[in-house]
């Protein structure tokens, strides 16, 4: 269990690392960024969705949810390119 919590850690940690290379180094700009993010996360979704699907799963679509995540990652990808990482982007 602890291999697999250290692995999960170091993933994200790489994620940040990686978003914030990709973004400082203007190699993608934000907006560009926070789409492919979203579509990405949808299509890995969507497929965990089918895998386990059974009939007792039910989905529940909330909009207010939705534009809070949206909302989250536009600044998110945007406090890359203005927060150091010390301070806590990263």
């Amino acid at each position: 269990m602890l291999f697999k919590i250290a692995l999960i850690m170091a993933a994200f940690a790489a994620n940040s690392v990686l978003c914030r290379l990709a973004l400082v180094g203007r190699h993608i700009d934000p907006m560009t960024f926070s789409l492919i993010r979203v579509g990405s996360g949808a299509v890995v979704l969507f497929g965990l969705f089918l895998y386990s699907k059974s009939s007792q799963t039910k989905v529940q679509w909330s909009l207010k949810n939705a534009f809070f995540l949206a909302v989250y990652i536009l600044v998110f990808s945007y406090a890359y390119l203005q927060i150091d990482a010390g301070i806590g982007a990263l």
